[in-house]
């Protein structure tokens, strides 16, 4: 029992350090270069991510934002909240420009939503069918082709993500005429959330099987600036958002699904 309380710790670091040099070494997947490919043609993409608050687009979307980039699509960050639950909306709004800059997305490519009816908090409900109108006339503005946003758990369970989800959902549903994708950041369980590069075999093995293209692993290549993106939310960066960070599978890597 005492050898395999000592042999344990020492086997999980040694699969964390062989996944991290993965991440750090050896990021490219080959199969995830076809996730934004339209046939056998590469065409570049307009993008957009939809997100509930500032600091989203860091904790969570770095490895799909730092792909997206690194591949040359145009990518739009429509966040639906300023984040003001804490009265802080003005800050959380600069921050998220600067975090923006920091992952290769111009300011100009960001816009943030600052709407009565959909304001940050847990006992906020968003109306699904005005989030669906906002996010459509972005579509409308900036001729999006594929939409990137949370899935109905939305990582956290925070009920501003799902909302988001939903509001994704309504528009693809009722009132979408174009034909966009939607893919949706997968929700894992927490023992994946908190295993940092080790849950990359399992997210590629899960990955692997939808051999149809509706679910794609997408590595971070890039995990350093997840860290330098996150640090520009200053009034967010305390010290349990930077252990998330370092410990989080979404610093590392990234499954998306798409959304019939």
């Amino acid at each position: 029992m005492t050898f395999i309380f000592i042999t344990a710790p020492l086997f999980f670091l040694f699969v964390w350090i062989i996944s991290l040099c993965k991440v750090l070494i050896l990021p490219r997947i080959p199969f995830a270069k076809h996730f934004t490919q339209i046939g056998r043609s590469f065409r570049k993409r307009n993008v957009l991510l939809v997100t509930a608050h500032p600091d989203d687009e860091s904790m969570f979307f770095t490895p799909t934002i730092n792909f997206l980039t690194s591949k040359g699509h145009n990518i739009q960050v429509l966040c639906l909240s300023t984040g003001g639950a804490e009265g802080k909306g003005n800050i959380r709004k600069r921050e998220l420009f600067q975090a923006c800059v920091a992952l290769k997305v111009p300011m100009q490519q960001v816009k943030i939503v600052d709407h009565p009816d959909v304001q940050d908090g847990f006992d906020k409900v968003w109306n699904h069918s005005l989030l669906a109108k906002i996010i459509e006339e972005e579509i409308i503005s900036c001729s999006i082709d594929m939409i990137i946003t949370f899935d109905c758990y939305g990582v956290s369970g925070h009920c501003n993500h799902r909302d988001v989800h939903y509001g994704v959902c309504k528009l693809l549903h009722d009132t979408l005429q174009r034909d966009i994708e939607v893919w949706e950041l997968v929700s894992t369980n927490i023992l994946r959330k908190y295993s940092g590069p080790v849950d990359i075999w399992l997210s590629i093995f899960l990955a692997m099987l939808h051999s149809n293209g509706t679910m794609h692993c997408i590595v971070n290549e890039n995990s350093r600036r997840s860290f330098k993106a996150m640090a520009q939310h200053s009034s967010q960066w305390v010290w349990f958002r930077k252990l998330f960070v370092a410990l989080s599978s979404y610093t590392y890597m990234n499954t998306l699904r798409k959304v019939r």
